[in-house]
């Protein structure tokens, strides 16, 4: 036999119950942590957890419900429900809204009969709580700037939306992500729509 040939399983020496131990704990250990890393990798670049404050998304967030939101190669769409930041009205929390217009679109409202105007066209919205009434500071027609989007809460009474000054159209480099899905309460998981 060549000093060059290959042991096989039989010529290997037989480990120890200690060692055997030790390996498995070792390859126990090495799965968690390529697991651990895997997930803090995946939730800081490509997936947020988010927690819903407040009832300004009613019926289709409730307070307290966690979402997972992801901002990986997104362009927002007019009814998505997405998550951004705006320092000028909250430095501490992020915002739940949905876009109601994008960049050139022209938004108007007639909080008369509660009917939000896009471009001229009424749109249809069966995702609110009641028909828009509270005006805000909205003073309309107005143009979303390049770069924007309009947002509105679904609750639109009882939310502070792009119809208030201080946040106004939201610039889309201030967007973390859209919302996916509600995963907690357990008993709540479900798709955003």
């Amino acid at each position: 036999m060549s000093k060059h040939t290959k042991k096989t399983n039989a010529e290997l020496p037989e480990l120890t119950p200690r060692e055997k131990s030790r390996r498995e704990i070792y390859d126990w250990i090495y799965c968690l942590s390529v697991a651990l890393i895997t997930c803090v990798v995946i939730f800081a670049f490509f997936i947020r957890l988010i927690d819903v404050r407040g009832t300004s998304m009613n019926p289709t967030l409730n307070n307290n419900d966690k979402m997972l939101v992801s901002g990986l190669f997104y362009e927002p769409k007019v009814g998505d429900v997405v998550v951004f930041k705006k320092d000028e009205y909250d430095p501490e929390r992020a915002l739940v809204k949905r876009v109601i217009a994008t960049e050139g679109q022209v938004i108007n409202m007639d909080f008369d009969h509660g009917i939000v105007y896009v471009d001229g066209v009424p749109i249809e919205e069966d995702y609110i709580m009641e028909p828009t009434t509270n005006k805000i500071d909205f003073i309309g027609p107005q143009t979303v700037p390049e770069g924007c989007v309009f947002v509105m809460g679904d609750n639109r009474n009882a939310s502070t939306d792009s119809r208030k000054k201080e946040i106004g159209m939201v610039d889309t480099r201030l967007i973390l992500g859209r919302a996916y899905a509600v995963v907690y309460p357990l008993s709540q998981v479900r798709a955003v729509k």
